[in-house]
């Protein structure tokens, strides 16, 4: 059995236990600290888990001009992958120490590569402690570079141009995971410049996630997404946040909900605020 979306503590024990072979990848970062994630994974991590780093194996470096993550090549990606022991047939689970937002945005990028067989730990983190299981604190042994290779895309993107162009066209509808203060441009403190792209409208990706932590049933995601979106189909649709992090766990939780096929802005906020000329828009439409 293949998991493309979540998997719960439960389920990830009992795949371990059997004959599929498994990655599991350990994704915590935080966005003001470049070192906290690797120093929380040293903690203490799921036993086996090996550590993957948003700065580097899941971004490229920055220009100035395009975002503040933005996207390694397919091919440094794949070959990364590959040096961590991943096949073409491995199963990935990935989690995080912040809900998922990082973890989401490595389940997205397999996907970009054209692997399905990835998906997060529901939960993250604190489920897996929650549950009483123990953590290690020792890195595991490295593997044999695995034969990961680069397959037909999975997912869809659209870049700063086609985003502008739709402002006029109107043709899709951009959702913005990010705070509601930082969408209306208030209280920015990633970004130099506030508020966001002029048609958006606000999905904080946090909203996808119950109480517990872990995702809200597909339902209620539905529901919600509806709600904001007026029903529009996922092809209809562009996720778009800071930087093209938290925006995956939103096309995450569109793909739980059933809402299939909508695209990644990738170069998200911090990119189209560095543009001359980006039309913004404040407030809270």
């Amino acid at each position: 059995m293949s998991f493309d979306t979540l998997i719960s503590v439960d389920q990830l024990i009992k795949l371990r236990a059997g004959s599929t072979p498994a990655l599991v990848i350990d994704c915590s970062f935080e966005l003001t600290d470049l070192t906290a994630g690797r120093r929380a994974y040293d903690a203490g991590h799921v036993p086996g888990a090996v550590f993957v780093d948003l700065e580097h194996t899941m971004s490229a470096e920055k220009t100035g001009k395009n975002g503040r993550h933005p996207l390694p090549t397919k091919e440094a990606f794949v070959k990364s992958m590959a040096e961590l022991g991943l096949n073409d047939d491995t199963q990935v689970i990935a989690y995080d120490n912040a809900g998922g937002m990082y973890a989401a945005r490595l389940w997205w990028m397999l996907r970009w590569v054209g692997h399905s067989s990835a998906a997060l730990l529901d939960g993250g983190i604190a489920a897996w402690k929650a549950a009483g299981h123990p953590l290690e604190t020792a890195a595991p042994a490295p593997l044999a570079k695995g034969n990961f290779s680069l397959r037909p895309t999975l997912v869809s993107t659209v870049d700063y141009e086609g985003v502008k162009a739709n402002i006029d066209t109107k043709k899709k509808l951009v959702l913005d995971a990010r705070a509601p203060d930082r969408f209306r441009g208030e209280n920015e403190t990633l970004d130099p410049i506030g508020g966001h792209i002029p048609g958006a409208r606000n999905r904080l990706f946090r909203d996808n996630l119950a109480a517990d932590g872990r995702f809200k049933p597909a339902e209620q995601l539905r529901q919600e997404f509806d709600a904001i979106t007026g029903g529009r189909p996922a092809a209809e649709l562009i996720s778009q946040c800071g930087s093209g992090v938290t925006a995956s766990h939103n096309l995450l939780a569109m793909e739980i909900a059933g809402l299939k096929g909508a695209a990644l802005y990738p170069g998200s906020w911090s990119e189209w605020s560095a543009q001359s000329g980006a039309p913004i828009a404040t407030g809270p439409n």
